[in-house]
């Protein structure tokens, strides 16, 4: 059953627009709570959100939904993502809601919901949360409406339990890190954390105005970061994005390392010391196959999911992986957190920096990526991959690469655009598979 309102990632759009506004907020805030509210006791909601303008108003519209139907709201203010999903869990909540679009400009923003055991809600809940939207539920009664409190000391919480994902054993003392929080959520508790556990810590993107998150800063603009960390000399550099659930991180030299090598740290750390589950880890169809085949080389597997966190995190649950992520810097570490956790990720980095004793560069590149493009084909209509012409380029592009390379064609589910995606050790066959590909599509749209 196709969802009408949640996406991949809870409910995000353009703020004052369908359905990204205040009235659908509240309205999310009566449907959910509505959907949890189950048993005698006193129900609560945990809300957090980033550092977004709108977060205001969408905050304030999901606290009346929430309390008209008889739910307790504890406001934790901007934190991360990871951390609202860790302080539902830990405060026993009922649910748990951040207001973020994640690494989308500042004019966007969206409504992330928790169940009671720290994860995204699964689709059988969001059909049953959608349907109570569309039919609005029974209120409380006047004497049942619930309260909202905010909770000053949220941040530490989240920044103890942060910490206590590094190794005892080890400190940060004599490193320099540059660390950019994109204006967003984690803008004060990453450059505490790393800070307490001994880090020299250099901050970009820590001065948020509601309108600069993600703005030329961060992990999906890792230039500054890059720049910094090369002028003032640091071990290494840490972005994060607006919600703080993904990690990119640079070298001493200023070169990007992706989600894909900080993976291949993690799970070759965590496989020489025994912890990594199931040997091997989870990535989704946009890992570069220099990935696959390092880890063959360690004699570790790579299990492959669609794009999406969720598709990640379910794989990693149903085949009890520790390990698995996104190549974008989305890393999930289910001994820690329920969701990606660009902090805890990069903690993780950290920690095995330290112990080889080595420059980042020498570090945290694991294996040399093959060629790999990425295209998109907007079209205004149809459905051009069922079109036979586009199915017998794409049938010979897939004889052509088989053995050197992989093809990976998909719709967005967001926008009307087939994204096309080839890589392979010839990089020039790559690029001329590609082009093939997408003049078919052009055509057949």
């Amino acid at each position: 059953m196709t969802r009408k309102y949640f996406g991949t990632d809870g409910i995000r759009g353009a703020t004052n627009l369908h359905p990204m506004t205040a009235d659908m907020a509240m309205k999310v805030g009566m449907a959910a709570g509505a959907h949890f509210r189950r048993g005698d006791h006193r129900h609560r909601v945990v809300i957090g959100k980033d550092t977004r303008l709108s977060g205001y108003m969408l905050e304030n519209a999901l606290v009346a939904g929430f309390t008209s139907m008889g739910m307790d709201v504890t406001l934790v203010g901007p934190m991360p993502t990871p951390a609202v999903a860790m302080l539902t869990r830990s405060m026993r909540a009922d649910l748990g809601v951040m207001i973020s679009a994640s690494h989308n400009p500042f004019a966007d923003n969206g409504i992330k919901l928790f169940g009671p055991d720290g994860y995204k809600l699964s689709d059988a809940d969001e059909h049953a949360i959608e349907a109570l939207i569309e039919n609005e539920p029974v209120l409380s009664a006047a004497a049942d409406i619930g309260r909202a409190r905010r909770v000053e000391d949220a941040r530490g919480r989240y920044i103890h339990a942060a910490k206590t994902t590094f190794p005892d054993d080890l400190t940060l003392e004599g490193l320099k890190i540059v660390v950019d929080c994109a204006n967003g959520a984690a803008y004060q508790v990453a450059p505490t954390a790393l800070w307490e556990l001994g880090a020299e810590v250099v901050t970009l993107g820590v001065t948020p105005n509601g309108k600069n998150i993600n703005d030329r800063c961060g992990s999906t603009a890792p230039e500054a970061m890059c720049e910094t960390v090369v002028a003032s000399g640091a071990h290494i550099g840490v972005a994060l994005d607006g919600d703080a659930d993904r990690l990119i991180v640079a070298d001493e030299t200023g070169r990007v390392v992706d989600g894909d090598q900080l993976m291949a740290v993690i799970a070759e750390g965590w496989s020489n010391s025994g912890r990594l589950n199931r040997a091997g880890l989870v990535a989704t169809v946009m890992s570069n196959l220099g990935l696959e085949r390092h880890l063959s080389g360690l004699g570790l597997d790579l299990v492959r999911t669609r794009v999406g966190d969720r598709y990640v995190l379910e794989a990693m649950r149903e085949g009890r992986h520790n390990v698995g992520g996104e190549q974008s810097g989305h890393i999930i570490l289910s001994d820690y957190a329920t969701t990606g956790d660009g902090l805890i990720a990069a903690l993780q980095v950290l920690a095995e920096l330290v112990r080889a004793n080595a420059l980042a560069s020498e570090v945290l590149h694991r294996f040399a990526p093959v060629p790999q493009l990425l295209k998109n084909v907007r079209f205004s209509g149809g459905r051009p991959l069922e079109n036979d012409d586009v199915k017998s380029v794409i049938a010979k592009a897939e004889e052509e690469l088989n053995g050197s390379g992989r093809l990976v064609i998909r719709p967005s589910g967001t926008e009307p655009v087939i994204r096309v995606m080839a890589e392979g050790d010839d990089k020039r066959q790559v690029e001329a598979v590609v082009d093939r590909i997408c003049d078919a599509v052009r055509s057949a749209a």
